[in-house]
């Protein structure tokens, strides 16, 4: 089945419209901005939706990047194009341009968006992986207001999220932190293909040894609290190879990878350890120079 159900078509003129038009029809409503995740899943009939509610006309309100002193705020419409291109967002989080550089390709860049991203929640999607290292907060309105939604709570499991039936995401807040840096490191079997397996690493210096360690892995099944474990023993350690290779052989023990057609669990396991070891050897490396590539 290539072609999607019978659905109804709603454009929304602004935030509270859309949010109106959600908490009026219900569960069965669903928004698309860039469509590149909804409409395959619809035209498999994984997703079947009565309603689309079409955002695009909201790029005034959610389409912008500002930079301010304590954080950096992504609106939800924000193009992937968009993030790859900021040379402000790359020099203050440099692993966003990372992993844009390794997202699909300029057709899917030049119309997805962060918003989309987040709440499609893919656990083979790149900036779901992104947004959690470097430690952002989701903010979500709906009917009764606006609430803030760091990411670990973002995300509830595959393909499900914080975001109720009349909510929106309108934007991603990135807390700015001195003195540190971040990287991402992905292996695919093409360009633009999903990830094999991917790291990201956000780190935090005081001197020559790790303040701060945040990180991520995607497609590879890990464990939230382990990972958060691998900072913890890293915090207060020299920023050395050492260390990294630690962290490394702890990661790849915190992922459950499963054998498909993209490699093998062992494989999986293998690149999640040295992609982790790269992207803690980059971020401290662009936090030492200041370099915001590699």
């Amino acid at each position: 089945m290539q072609v999607p159900g019978l659905f109804e078509y709603e454009r929304a003129t602004d935030v509270e419209n859309a949010i109106a038009l959600l908490d009026r029809l219900g569960d069965e409503a669903r928004i698309v901005a860039g469509g590149h995740s909804l409409l395959p899943m619809m035209k498999l009939r994984l997703a079947n939706p009565e309603y689309l509610i079409d955002i695009n006309d909201l790029a005034g309100e959610l389409g912008g990047i500002t930079v301010e002193a304590d954080a950096v705020r992504i609106g939800a419409m924000v193009r992937h194009r968009q993030i790859l291109e900021s040379d402000d967002l790359a020099r203050l989080l440099p692993i966003f341009r990372d992993a844009e550089r390794v997202i699909a390709d300029p057709v899917v860049r030049n119309r997805g968006t962060i918003g989309g991203s987040l709440c499609q929640a893919d656990p083979a999607e790149d900036l779901t992986t992104v947004c959690t290292v470097v430690g952002a907060v989701c903010v979500i309105r709906g009917p009764t207001g606006v609430r803030e939604v760091p990411m670990d709570e973002f995300l509830v499991g595959p393909y499900e999220t914080a975001v109720r039936g009349n909510e929106i995401l309108t934007e991603v807040s990135i807390p700015r932190v001195p003195s540190g840096s971040s990287a991402y490191t992905k292996v695919e079997r093409r360009v633009g293909d999903w990830a094999i397996a991917a790291a990201g690493a956000a780190v935090r210096l005081d001197g020559d040894r790790i303040g701060a360690a945040r990180l991520g892995l995607t497609a590879v099944v890990p464990a939230a609290d382990r990972l958060a474990d691998i900072g913890d023993v890293l915090r207060g350690q020299p920023a050395d190879e050492e260390n990294f290779r630690r962290a490394g052989e702890l990661a790849g023990q915190a992922c459950e990878p499963v054998t498909d057609s993209r490699g093998t669990a062992a494989y999986k396991r293998h690149l999640a350890e040295e992609l982790t070891v790269r992207s803690l050897r980059t971020a401290v490396d662009r936090a030492r120079t200041g370099r915001t590539e590699s």
